[in-house]
């Protein structure tokens, strides 16, 4: 019976070890025309459970021209749906300025079970975020 239970957790945790992967890595997005104006996105989420973001926007006659932001926190998964945290004490700083509390982000894949020729890029889409202009980005996998 002990072996039994043992070999059970054992597999859930590799479960839920491979989903997180599933999940973990590079994910990007340009926008703009090169020499005009670029927005670029950056989003590494790190299999222990971390994140980090980057973004960059260069706009022709800006005010500023340049702007980077960073933010970074924790992040889970429950099914496809990502949840974003950050600690105000821990994660925001001087450069470290945006705050990921209440963002989700849907995990969107190709269905395996889809065995046409349709071609789905794997991508993070941000459904809601106190940061104004996360709400409905679309971020895809590196």
């Amino acid at each position: 019976m002990k072996l039994l239970i043992t070999a059970l957790l054992l597999i859930s945790n590799f479960t839920l070890f491979a989903q997180s992967n599933q999940f973990s890595g590079d994910y990007a997005r340009s926008l703009g025309e090169e020499g005009k104006h670029i927005i670029e996105y950056k989003l590494t989420l790190n299999p222990d459970g971390t994140f980090e973001f980057h973004s960059y926007s260069k706009m022709q006659g800006g005010t500023p021209p340049e702007t980077n932001s960073y933010g970074k926190g924790k992040w889970s998964a429950k099914d496809n749906l990502i949840t974003f945290s950050a600690d105000k004490k821990e994660d925001l700083n001087e450069k470290y300025t945006l705050d990921f509390n209440n963002s989700t982000a849907r995990f969107v894949t190709k269905n395996p079970r889809d065995k046409s020729d349709k071609v789905v890029k794997t991508k993070l889409q941000f459904l809601g975020s106190d940061i104004p202009w996360m709400q409905r980005i679309d971020i895809f996998k590196s």
